[in-house]
């Protein structure tokens, strides 16, 4: 199934994003007047951009994105004029890097080895890209250089698909060649899964995060396109080889997928934060568990359900091992009462 977002522009002049699996039919709704809503009384109004995607979270994710851009970046999306976008994105980017820098390094600890750089080699289309912007920005990684991209750079198909990680594709360099786009690296690691006839050290991605968070230099992993992976040369340039324990007989990874392993493995040894640990109410006291398999137990001698009476303690039995197993905390022993009340007094509605 495919998706769509999309933006209208209303009569007032204002804008309107939106997501569907039926394009067509949406806008006739918007149209109409069958949405209530925002464009209920600015009708007529009119499609002036949409993007197709192969996933629901991928389309909302792109309106999300977009919904916060200011009027300027959003009629520049319009217009196509991907150097107004780019240059509009760069206003807000010191802002943006100055909220990703406690992902990079602890305070203070100026002598820390810098994040590794993502290279990506002749990458073939723009919403690969931006899912691995997103990828890398979810595990504190900001530095993309891409090798020589088949579509050119920027490619209007990777801010949608980047989901706010925008980061990252701003400050994304381009090179020619893989030799200059890791001059600056001491250790470089490409990622393949397959053999290329050249013998180098291998690695797995938990094994590569702890060297480079231990190495002296700048660390990079190199990616190769996403129908072939790299060739034999590109690997040559690698100081090692970083690859997975992979299904032998289906080793397909996509670009983004490939990315998001080895930041996550990275991203262990550094200072991210976590979320927050919901706390957990403290299980209920006995007098309460001892309530409500009463109240079972009352419910069901009157259903009939303790037949025949010699099996009535066994299945007694039984019953409480099954209420006590969840370790239910007060709530939860309030709720499930309430139902069984509920339950034996039905009440119209």
């Amino acid at each position: 199934m495919t998706f769509h977002t999309y933006m209208l522009r209303c009569s007032d002049g204002s804008y309107y994003l939106g997501y569907t699996d039926d394009l067509e039919r949406r806008i006739g709704q918007h149209q109409t007047g069958e949405i209530t809503g925002y464009t209920q009384n600015r009708r007529p109004v009119s499609l002036v951009w949409q993007q197709s995607f192969g996933t629901r979270e991928e389309a909302l994710a792109a309106e999300q994105q977009i919904k916060g851009w200011s009027r300027k970046k959003k009629e520049a999306l319009i217009e196509e004029d991907w150097e107004t976008v780019s240059l509009l994105a760069r206003k807000s980017f010191d802002t943006g890097l100055r909220q990703a820098q406690p992902l990079l390094r602890t305070n203070g600890d100026e002598g820390a080895p810098l994040p590794p750089v993502i290279v990506l080699v002749r990458p073939q289309l723009g919403e690969n890209i931006g899912k691995a912007a997103r990828a890398m920005l979810n595990f504190g990684l900001t530095e993309m250089r891409l090798v020589s991209p088949r579509d050119g750079w920027p490619n209007p198909d990777a801010g949608p698909s980047a989901a706010g990680a925008d980061v990252v594709l701003d400050k994304a360099e381009v090179f020619e060649t893989l030799a200059d786009a890791v001059a600056d690296c001491a250790h470089v690691y490409a990622t393949t899964v397959r053999k290329r006839g050249v013998t180098k050290p291998v690695v797995t991605p938990e094994e590569a995060a702890r060297e480079i968070h231990g190495a002296q230099g700048r660390s990079a992993y190199v990616f190769g396109p996403e129908r072939s992976g790299l060739e034999t040369e590109d690997v040559a340039l690698a100081r090692k080889i970083l690859t997975v324990p992979i299904n032998p007989e289906f080793g397909s990874l996509n670009l983004a997928q490939a990315v998001i392993l080895c930041a996550y493995e990275w991203s262990k040894g550094a200072p991210l934060e976590q979320p927050t640990t919901e706390e957990l109410l403290p299980p209920a006291p006995q007098t309460e568990l001892e309530g409500m398999i009463a109240q079972f137990e009352m419910l069901l001698e009157g259903a009939g359900y303790f037949f025949p009476p010699d099996r009535a303690p066994a299945t007694k039995r039984t019953l409480r091992n099954l209420l006590t197993k969840p370790g239910w905390n007060h709530l939860e022993v309030r709720t499930l009462r309430g139902v069984l009340s509920a339950l034996s007094n039905p009440r119209a509605r």
